[in-house]
């Protein structure tokens, strides 16, 4: 191991074969068990397009970057452009929104049991890898994480922070 690479956390990386168990619970065999209307079956045709296609944005900027394990690759660049505008997690937010609309079309308890199990790894996953990501980049993924949302939203401004923090103190002791 050279003086730059980090040591492989093997508990960490757990979660990738829980989300890969999870992942291929959604493809549980069998026939369905119930009927959709009809909106419902669009809006989740459109809603797994929609994912899929945001998840495959995420990986595109990612590039060479791109790791299934929580830790960033050594060398990698904290990615804010594109789809990196909208969420911290752009290939997390469209697996969810993907894997909710297939679950759903599926017609059976058994995968809408898996994507809750993948709901909950990712969220756990996602916290563990900000937390890395906040450890290698410090100050920049702060500001960059005070400004965008964990999975997909409007991005926030951030509040400017004074250069001193006892600025008005002086005047108030006066």
């Amino acid at each position: 191991m050279s003086g730059t690479e980090r040591p492989r956390r093997p508990a960490a990386d757990l979660l990738v074969l829980a989300q890969g168990l999870a992942a291929a619970g959604l493809l549980w065999p069998g026939r369905a068990r119930w009927r959709l209307p009809r909106p419902v079956t669009v809006a989740c045709m459109a809603a797994g397009v929609a994912g899929t296609a945001l998840a495959e944005e995420g990986v595109r900027f990612l590039g060479r970057d791109l790791t299934p394990f929580v830790d960033p690759k050594d060398g990698a660049h904290l990615q804010t452009a594109g789809p990196y505008e909208i969420s911290r997690n752009p290939v997390y937010a469209g697996l969810l929104v993907a894997g909710a609309a297939f679950a759903v079309l599926r017609r059976r308890p058994e995968p809408l049991v898996a994507f809750a199990a993948l709901a909950a790894v990712l969220h756990v996953k996602s916290g563990v890898e900000e937390q890395r990501l906040r450890d290698r980049f410090g100050e920049e993924y702060e500001v960059y994480a005070a400004r965008t949302p964990r999975l997909v939203g409007l991005p926030r401004p951030v509040a400017a922070r004074p250069a001193i923090a006892s600025i008005g103190r002086e005047d108030h002791d006066r």
